[in-house]
């Protein structure tokens, strides 16, 4: 289980940025906020998945290269 975790929180990282690109993708071209559309009724959970995926944005750059085969092998160049 504790091996896990690691791969674990990769993936949970990585699903919210997608979260965090789809929704900035849309208020880009349709001016659509889907996380303030889904979360409205409840600001503290908008609030708090903002700011997750932000910590997940911070724990994808600082972990990159340990996860990611194309950046490893570049840096073993």
């Amino acid at each position: 289980m504790k091996k896990d975790l690691p791969r674990m929180l990769h993936f949970v990282s990585y699903a919210l940025i997608f979260v965090g690109a789809i929704n900035w993708g849309l208020i880009g071209l349709l001016g659509f906020n889907l996380v303030n559309t889904v979360f409205a009724t409840i600001p503290m959970l908008e609030g708090l998945t903002y700011v997750l995926v932000g910590a997940s944005a911070v724990y994808l750059m600082t972990n990159h290269k340990s996860y990611c085969k194309y950046c490893s092998e570049m840096m073993k160049k």
